[in-house]
């Protein structure tokens, strides 16, 4: 059962190596990775980016992958929506942190005509699902993109950008290989992600111990996607956030006092993700922009007088 809540907000505000051309119609790996436990120089090496790996190639070598990515498949579908939403097609798009392809699987080749998706796991590479649009597996690290300048009319990645060490890097790198007027659409896993189990986490611990400790990987907060954003050079910004509420069946009995904090009437326990979205366009001319301060004509004070100056004329007629 998922249940939704929307909230959207707006706001306005070293070159690497190339993928050759004639490879765009295959489907293989190419080495595009950072070197083992490389990070940049201005990063808190929060994540272990090699651990992080070794997760998703264990996951992506399950005999039923599928069958615990139900949520991966569902933000992926909605990135979808949101590319689809833009009336134009892309020629070249690009998924950082595609996993398993859980947004190409979604569109269609009217929309996009070639697609390249990335990925520090080559397991995830390997198993991608099906689809139609002709499709070039890289492997490649989110902070460290092997793409040239204003190569992608698209980018878009679903999730992944929360484990990045430098968010800002990485969106900077997203930035460096979309064309001018290209768009960037991602999604991300926002602060209020899993606070039941924080919250009974923190109860539990604190009832036992006196106190707590994290136990959850910290969180992007919304009011800052769009600084970063515009500090990576985006234009044009939109932010909104989605609350997908999942109820699970049950935990184990040894979790069982856990389970009655925040058990539903019909046993189920409840686990909210709440995830933002983000778009942001590569500046070019031909885009509109903000009027001048101070070349309006009309005050916000007169706007008041919009529904009176509206009832008189009803009244006349």
């Amino acid at each position: 059962m998922l249940q939704l809540t929307r909230l959207r907000l707006w706001w306005r505000l070293s070159p690497a190596v190339g993928v050759p051309a004639k490879n765009l119609g295959l489907r293989k790996v190419a080495s595009g990775v950072s070197s083992r436990g490389s990070t940049s120089p201005r990063a808190l090496n929060i994540f272990d980016r090699d651990l992080k790996r070794k997760q998703k190639n264990w996951a992506a070598r399950q005999p039923e992958p599928m069958k615990f990515d139900y949520l991966k498949e569902e933000v992926g579908s909605r990135i979808a929506d949101r590319v689809y939403d833009i009336t134009r097609d892309f020629p070249l798009a690009l998924d950082v942190g595609c996993g398993r392809g859980y947004i190409a699987q979604h569109l269609n080749k009217e929309t996009v005509g070639k697609f390249f998706q990335t990925d520090i796991a080559e397991h995830a590479l390997k198993n991608t699902l099906e689809m139609e649009i002709p499709t070039v597996s890289v492997l490649a690290d989110e902070e460290f993109l092997p793409f040239r300048e204003n190569t992608f009319d698209l980018v878009v990645s679903s999730l992944s950008l929360h484990w990045v060490n430098d968010l800002p890097r990485a969106l900077e790198q997203i930035h460096y290989v979309l064309k001018p007027d290209g768009v960037f659409i991602g999604a991300m896993f926002g602060g209020d992600t899993l606070y039941e189990l924080r919250c009974s986490l923190q109860l539990a611990e604190t009832e036992r111990e006196g106190g707590f400790s994290p136990h959850v990987s910290p969180f992007t907060a919304v009011s800052d996607l769009g600084h970063l954003l515009g500090r990576a050079g985006f234009t044009t910004l939109t932010v909104d956030t989605d609350e997908i509420q999942v109820n699970y069946p049950g935990m184990f009995e040894l979790m069982e006092d856990l389970q009655e904090m925040y058990r539903n009437e019909d046993g189920s326990v409840p686990a909210t993700y709440q995830i933002y979205y983000m778009i942001g366009w590569k500046y070019h001319d031909s885009q509109a922009r903000p009027a001048e301060r101070g070349s309006a004509t009309v005050s916000f004070g007169e706007l008041g007088k919009i529904n009176d100056l509206m009832s008189q004329g009803k009244k006349s007629q």
